[in-house]
């Protein structure tokens, strides 16, 4: 049996991962229930972001952080412009499914292109600098990426809940046609939502600079258990994939720290499984 404070330690390091995973499952929900679009490509533009994080850092020596003031707009504007073909196309949610992970797998390519398939580590002072919280030691990077997953989950939910553009979003999502009717523009309000989608893509990507080494195989990587958060949550809920991420990456720390890291995705689909059976009987 692990000590108490190796538990804590592995406590402490499901709850930043899961943050991570919240984080990146927030985007993927919202495109997914407000938008009717299942987005592979969000993984795409995930690390596509953590990648130009870590050349502007080694190459430029800008800041990570300072770097979402060029990333946000970015990718909120790529995002936007995919959402607008789509669009065009009138693309189904299963279409879209197929339509992006091309869209994926072109931006993997274009990542080894310029990057090659080598393993990239971003040099940051954030990962050097530690703090104690008791008898756990936390990271700058793990602390700033919690920050980020609060505060996005925070502002989709202010949004969506408390101004008039939010209850328009809503209203679109759940009735495209009687939204128009009342004279909402439900055109550009995707194209807006889809935006956002980018920007917490682009954040995401950071928060992944920050702690992970780079290698372009990590976009498929990560969609397992990406979905298993959106899945585990309701699709389009600000908070939801936060908890759910919270939930399966604690569950994974722990049972990588109380068994083997084998072990980790058995747990946490398990998890998943007996959360949609519950889901169904009570439905």
């Amino acid at each position: 049996m692990p000590s108490a404070n190796l538990l804590l330690q592995s406590l402490a390091a499901g709850v930043f991962i899961g943050a991570l995973y919240g984080l990146i499952g927030l985007g993927l929900s919202l495109g997914w229930g407000l938008l009717k679009q299942i987005n592979l490509a969000h993984f795409a533009w995930v690390f596509l972001s953590a990648y130009l994080t870590y050349e502007f850092k080694s190459r430029l020596n800008v800041d990570p952080l300072i770097s979402l003031l060029i990333l946000i707009p970015a990718f909120a504007v790529i995002a936007i412009l995919v959402q607008w073909l789509l669009a065009s196309f009138a693309i189904t949610p299963f279409n879209s499914l197929m339509a992006t992970f091309g869209l994926a797998v072109s931006v993997e390519a274009l990542i080894q292109l310029f990057w090659s398939a080598d393993f990239r580590r971003m040099p940051s002072q954030y990962e050097d600098m530690k703090f104690h919280l008791g008898g756990v030691i936390v990271t700058y990077s793990e602390a700033i990426t919690m920050l980020i997953a609060l505060l996005a989950s925070f502002g989709v939910w202010w949004v969506l809940s408390k101004t008039d553009t939010g209850k328009c979003i809503r209203a679109s999502a759940e009735d495209a046609d009687m939204a128009r009717a009342f004279g909402i523009n439900a055109s550009k309000l995707s194209l807006g939502l889809a935006g956002v989608c980018g920007a917490l893509a682009a954040c995401a990507g950071v928060s992944v600079a920050l702690t992970f080494t780079l290698a372009p195989s990590q976009i498929f990587a990560w969609i397992g258990v990406i979905f298993a958060v959106v899945m585990m949550g309701k699709l389009a809920s600000p908070w939801a994939p936060l908890v759910a991420g919270l939930v399966i990456g604690i569950s994974e720390s722990m049972t990588m720290a109380i068994t083997a890291p084998s072990w980790a995705p058995l747990v946490s689909f398990s998890l998943l499984i007996v959360i949609l059976l519950m889901r169904r009987s009570h439905g």
